[in-house]
C-alpha cells in the first residue's frame, strides 16, 4: 500500500469512485481511494438507480446532464459495458396548478442547461404509460432521458478507469484516524498503514460523521429508511415490446420503474423512520433493514389506484434500506468548514443518478480552485453550527414525507423551527411578523394584516402583494423599521490589516476611520467570490459585512489568506449582534429624537458614515447606508441590548408613524435599484466586469484575481447583467427563468419580484452581450409562457441617489 498520495477519498460508494475518476480526468494521478469493506456496500448496492436530469436549479440539471453522458459513455465502452436504461422516459405526474405551473418552470430552467422536457396532457400521459390512470391527472412532465443503471456496475467501470489512469484502490482498509500536520497536510491512518497525503475526501455516505468525528467535525447528514419492492412478473409488462416509463408522484409519494418484467415501486411513507442515529453497527455492510410495508400503507392506498396492475401483482421482494439526508436535501459536496485541504462528498439522497455530476464538480473544485458552475448550493458550508444530526434529522423526515413536491416560491417548511433567533422574535410575533429562515435565523418576511392571514405560496402574484406594497409605501414615504438577524459581520484587528485588507478586494478600501465602502473579493480566476461592507471603525481596526449565508464561507476565504503569525486578528461578531435598520424620509428625525447626543444631520453623519452611537441607552454601531434606496442607517447593536433599542425606537417612532418591514419589501426596493444578492446575481460564473461592477474595481493596485480578471477583460465579457421590465402583472419571474430572443436563450433571470414604487415587474439576469444594450426587446418564460420584456436602466428608482444622501 502506497504511504504517500496527494489525495486520499475515504468511501467507495457512488460520491468515493465517481471523485476517483473524475479526479484524474482532472490530471491528477496519484490519487487514492481507501474503503472498509467492499466497493458499493453501502447505500450504493441497494440503490433504485434512476437516472434523470430533473432539477430544481440549473446547476443540478448541469450535474445530471453530465451523469446522463458519462453513464452512456460507460455502458458503450466494448471493453467494459454496464447494464444502463438509457433514455426510457419518465413522467412526473401533476394533480394541481401548482403542480403545472411548477413543471413549467422547471421547463424553461432546463431550456438555459440545453435539456428539454415535455409537458403532456392526461390523456398522452396514459398512452406513454399505459399502466396508469389519469383519474384526477392534469398532466406529467416528461424527461425523455430518463432511466435506470445497475449501481455496481457503474462504480466498478468507475473504478476501472481511474485505476487506468494511475490511482489506487485498497478494499477491506478502515480508516482509524485522520491528523493534519503543521503545514496543513493530513495523514490517514489505516488499519494496514499510516497515507500521508495533501488532500482527503470524506465520501463515507451514511458512515460519513463517523469521519467527520475524527477530526472532531459534525455534518449535517442524517440517513432515513426507505423502502421499495419488487414484483413477480406482470403480464401487461410481459405484453409490451418496449419498457414502461419512470412514474414519480408528488400527490401519491410513490415512484415505479420496469425492473425485468415487472416493476420496482418505492414510496415515501408519511410514518417514516430515522436510521442510525444512536450508531451504526461496525457489521452493517451489504445489509439492509427489516421489512415494515406495513408503515406504507398510507401510500399504497393511492399507489394502486394510480397503477392498478400492482392490485394483482405478487411481491418478489422487499428492500429497505438507509439514504442519506441533509437539511435541504441537496448533497455536501465541497470544501469542510473551517478546514484546509479537507473535502467532502456526502448526503447524496439521489447519489446514483447524481454521482457522475458530484465528482464532477468537486474535483474541478480541488484541481482548479473553482468549477465550471457556481457550487454554492452544493457547499458544506451554506450551513453554520445550528445544523448538528438532530436538527438534520427533523428536515431529513420533513424532506422525505415531501420527496417529489417541490418547495414553492418563498415556502419555508416548518420542521426544526426556530432553530436561531434574536430577543426580538416574540416582540416582532406580537406585532404579526410572518418568519422566514436564513441561515438558520427566523427572519420577518411581512407583518400579517391579520392574525389569520397566511400567505397562499403560488407561482404567481400571491395575497402578499398588496401587503408588501403598504410596507414599501412606509419607507418611501415615512420611515420602517426592520431586524436583519444573523448578518455577517467580523471584526478584524492588527497592525497592518488595512494593507491585507486592500489586498484581498478588488475594490477601494474606506478612505479613512469613520467611513463605509461597498467591496467585493475574487476567485483566483477573477470571477465573484463575495461581497463586503467594510466599515473602518480605526486605523487597525475594521467591520467585515456580508451575507448571513456567507457566514463559513467567507470566514474561510479570509483565514486562508490572512497571516498566520497572529498579526491580524479576526473574531466573528455575527451570532452576538443584530441590525436594525430604519429607513425612509422620516429616519434622521425618528433617530434624533432617540439619540440626541449624535448629529444625524446630512453634514455630519453623511451617506457611508459609521460612527458608535447611543440608542436611547443602548449601544450601538451606527452606519449610514442603504439596501433600500432609501435614507437608511443600519444600527448594529449586542443581542443583550437590542430589545431595550427596538422600543425605544418603537416609542418614539408612534409620533413619526413608523411601521415594521420585512423581507419581501426589500426585495422588491432592492430591485427597483439594481443592487445584486449574493449567490443570486454574484455567482462565480460570472466576472465584476460582466456583474456591471466596474466601477468597484481599482485597476491601479493588486489584489486576489488581478491577473485573471485582466485576462478576461481582454477576451471580452461572456455574458453581461441586466435589468429587465416585464410586460405582464400576473406573475413574477423565478431564478433560473430563460431569457429569449427569436426563440433562442440568450441568458438566465437570477432574481425577480414587482417593484411597488415603479410599478413594474422586474427581473435581474445574465443575458448574451449582443442584447445587453437598454431598449433591446427581449423575452422571459414566465410560468411557460413567453412574456415581452425590455432591457431598462440598471437602477430604475432614484438612480441619482439623491434620496439616501437626502
Amino acid at each position: 500500500m502506497k504511504t504517500h498520495a496527494r489525495v486520499v477519498v475515504i468511501g467507495g460508494g457512488i460520491g468515493g469512485c465517481s471523485a476517483l475518476y473524475h479526479l484524474t480526468e482532472e490530471g491528477w494521478n496519484d490519487v487514492v481511494l481507501v474503503e472498509r469493506d467492499e466497493l458499493t456496500s453501502g447505500t450504493t448496492w441497494h440503490s433504485a438507480a434512476q437516472v434523470t436530469n430533473f432539477g430544481a436549479i440549473q446547476v443540478m440539471v448541469g450535474l445530471k446532464t453530465h451523469s446522463i453522458r458519462l453513464y452512456k459513455e460507460l455502458a458503450d465502452d466494448p471493453d467494459y459495458p454496464i447494464n444502463y436504461h438509457h433514455a426510457t422516459g419518465g413522467l412526473r405526474l401533476a394533480s394541481s396548478q401548482d403542480h403545472l405551473d411548477g413543471y413549467r418552470h422547471f421547463m424553461s430552467l432546463a431550456k438555459g442547461m440545453g435539456v428539454d422536457f415535455e409537458l403532456l396532457d392526461p390523456e398522452e400521459s396514459a398512452r406513454r404509460h399505459p399502466l396508469i390512470t389519469t383519474d384526477g391527472l392534469l398532466g406529467a412532465l416528461w424527461d425523455p432521458l430518463d432511466g435506470d443503471i445497475d449501481p455496481a456496475q457503474l462504480c466498478q467501470a468507475l473504478a476501472r478507469r481511474a485505476r487506468l489512469a494511475g490511482a489506487e484502490i485498497y478494499r477491506h482498509t478502515a480508516v482509524t484516524g485522520l491528523t493534519q500536520k503543521p503545514g496543513g497536510e493530513w495523514i490517514v491512518h489505516t488499519g494496514k498503514g499510516d497515507i500521508h497525503c495533501e488532500m482527503f475526501v470524506n465520501a463515507g455516505g451514511y458512515r460519513c460523521n463517523e469521519i467527520a468525528a475524527m477530526t472532531g467535525d459534525e455534518l449535517p447528514v442524517a440517513s432515513m429508511e426507505h423502502q421499495y419492492l419488487l414484483t413477480e412478473p406482470i403480464p401487461a409488462i410481459e405484453a409490451l415490446d418496449v419498457r414502461v416509463p419512470l412514474i414519480r408522484c408528488p400527490t401519491d409519494d410513490f415512484y415505479a420503474r420496469q425492473e425485468k418484467q415487472g416493476l420496482l415501486v418505492g414510496f415515501y411513507e408519511q410514518d417514516c423512520r430515522t436510521w442510525g442515529l444512536d450508531g451504526i453497527d461496525p457489521n452493517f455492510t451489504n445489509a439492509l433493514c427489516p421489512d415494515d410495508l406495513d408503515r406504507c400503507m398510507d401510500v399504497m392506498e393511492g399507489t394502486f389506484a394510480r397503477v392498478p396492475c400492482l392490485m394483482e401483482a405478487g411481491i418478489h421482494s422487499v428492500i429497505n434500506g438507509p439514504i442519506t439526508y441533509t437539511p435541504d436535501g441537496v448533497p455536501l459536496v465541497g470544501k469542510l468548514p473551517g478546514k484546509r485541504n479537507a473535502w467532502c462528498i456526502t448526503g447524496l439522497r439521489a447519489g446514483l443518478g447524481e454521482g457522475g455530476g458530484h465528482g464532477w464538480l468537486l474535483a474541478q473544485m480541488m484541481v482548479h480552485g473553482e468549477a465550471c458552475y457556481d457550487t454554492w448550493p452544493l457547499d458544506p458550508r451554506r450551513f453554520a453550527r445550528y445544523a448538528n444530526v438532530e436538527y438534520t434529522a427533523l428536515k431529513a423526515i420533513e424532506d422525505y414525507q415531501n420527496e417529489f413536491r417541490f418547495h414553492m416560491p418563498h415556502e419555508h417548511r416548518p420542521a426544526a423551527r426556530p432553530i436561531k433567533t434574536t430577543p426580538l422574535y416574540p416582540r416582532l410575533s406580537e406585532l404579526g411578523a410572518a418568519f422566514g429562515v436564513v441561515n438558520g435565523w427566523e427572519r420577518a418576511l411581512y407583518f400579517k394584516p391579520a392574525p389569520s392571514f397566511e400567505e397562499e405560496h403560488s407561482f404567481r402574484f400571491n395575497n402578499t402583494f398588496d401587503v408588501v406594497g403598504a410596507e414599501v409605501d412606509a419607507v418611501q414615504n415615512g420611515v420602517g423599521i426592520m431586524e436583519v438577524s444573523g448578518f455577517n459581520r467580523y471584526e478584524l484587528r492588527g497592525k497592518g490589516v488595512r494593507d491585507r485588507l486592500d489586498g484581498l478586494v478588488c475594490s477601494r478600501l474606506p478612505a479613512r476611520p469613520g467611513r463605509v465602502a461597498l467591496t467585493y473579493f475574487l476567485t483566483e480566476r477573477g470571477n465573484v467570490a463575495g461581497e463586503a461592507t467594510v466599515a473602518a471603525l480605526a486605523d487597525d481596526r475594521f467591520w467585515f459585512g456580508s451575507a448571513a449565508a456567507a457566514e463559513y464561507h467567507d470566514m474561510d476565504w479570509l483565514c486562508e489568506r490572512l497571516p498566520s503569525d497572529g498579526s491580524v486578528r479576526i473574531e466573528s461578531l455575527t451570532n452576538s449582534h443584530t441590525i436594525l435598520v430604519i429607513a425612509g424620509p422620516r429616519a434622521r428625525g425618528l433617530l434624533t429624537a432617540v439619540a440626541p447626543r449624535t448629529d444625524w444631520s446630512k453634514e455630519a453623519f453623511p451617506w457611508l458614515s459609521v460612527r458608535p452611537v447611543r440608542i436611547g441607552h443602548a449601544e450601538a454601531v451606527a452606519m449610514a447606508v442603504s439596501f433600500s434606496g432609501e435614507l437608511a442607517w443600519e444600527l448594529h447593536i449586542p443581542n443583550a441590548q437590542v430589545l431595550p433599542a427596538f422600543e425605544a425606537l418603537w416609542l418614539e417612532g408612534e409620533r413619526f408613524g413608523l411601521r415594521p418591514f420585512g423581507l419581501y419589501a426589500t426585495e422588491s426596493m432592492r430591485l427597483e435599484k439594481g443592487f445584486r444578492h449574493w449567490k443570486a446575481d454574484l455567482i462565480t460564473e460570472f466576472n465584476p466586469l460582466e456583474c456591471g461592477l466596474d466601477r468597484f474595481v481599482r485597476w491601479d493596485k493588486g489584489f486576489v484575481g488581478k491577473a485573471g480578471l485582466e485576462a478576461m477583460r481582454a477576451a471580452g465579457p461572456r455574458r453581461c447583467f441586466v435589468t429587465l421590465t416585464l410586460e405582464t402583472s400576473r406573475a413574477p419571474a423565478q431564478p433560473g427563468d430563460s431569457i429569449l430572443r427569436d426563440g433562442a436563450v440568450v441568458g438566465t433571470v437570477t432574481s425577480a419580484g414587482w417593484g411597488h414604487r415603479v410599478g413594474r415587474n422586474i427581473a435581474l439576469g445574465f443575458v448574451d452581450p449582443s442584447y445587453a444594450e437598454e431598449g433591446c426587446g427581449l423575452t422571459v418564460e414566465v410560468i411557460g409562457e413567453p412574456v415581452a420584456a425590455v432591457v431598462s436602466a440598471s437602477c430604475l428608482y432614484d438612480p441619482d441617489f439623491t434620496r439616501v444622501r437626502g
